[in-house]
């Protein structure tokens, strides 16, 4: 298997776990907060070292460039290169910046992509995973949901045509006693 395909599979069973989370009424940062703890117990979960804000390849710009970039998950597997995932709600130049560094260096990049709108994929080998969620306007800021791919609207009730002469009974609760 390439490192191409693996990139691949891995993307998709990490889109596939992320299908299944649901949350509700999660300010941004408890979201990002969210989805790097599921992230790092889906890596957890295949048997690999996990370590969070682990330093990246790539250097800060001046005038920090002696510190470097820290990535929000990164997993030492022993049946392949690293994998290195960043969660974002937006899109960042520096966070392809990274991902790609990250690349060079051998390690497989995700880039789980959160939000409401529309997605701009980056640049390859940089796998996206998407998670989409709804937003509403909270008392203290933006309030963010989801539910999973797995739930689904009601089917549509048969809809009789009834004419407006055609009485309709409603069916009534019967009297309470008392």
């Amino acid at each position: 298997m390439t490192v191409t395909d693996e990139g691949e599979r891995l993307a998709a069973s990490l889109a596939g776990r992320l299908d299944r989370l649901t949350f509700t009424d999660l300010t941004t940062d408890q979201v990002t907060a969210r989805l790097i703890d599921t992230v790092a117990d889906w890596a957890g979960e295949r048997g690999w070292r996990v370590y969070r804000r682990a330093p990246s390849v790539l250097p800060l710009p001046p005038p920090m460039s002696a510190q470097f970039s820290v990535l929000d998950v990164a997993c030492a597997r022993p049946d392949g290169p690293p994998v290195v995932v960043e969660v974002d709600h937006g899109t960042r130049r520096r966070t392809w910046e990274k991902l790609l560094a990250e690349a060079a260096a051998g390690r497989i990049p995700i880039w789980v992509r959160w939000g409401v709108g529309r997605f701009t994929a980056p640049p390859p080998p940089i796998r996206m995973v998407t998670c989409a969620v709804t937003r509403r306007t909270g008392p203290d800021g933006p309030l963010h949901g989801r539910v999973p791919a797995t739930d689904r609207p009601p089917p549509a009730h048969t809809v009789a045509e009834l004419s407006s002469s055609d009485p309709v009974e409603l069916p009534l609760p019967p009297p309470r006693d008392g």
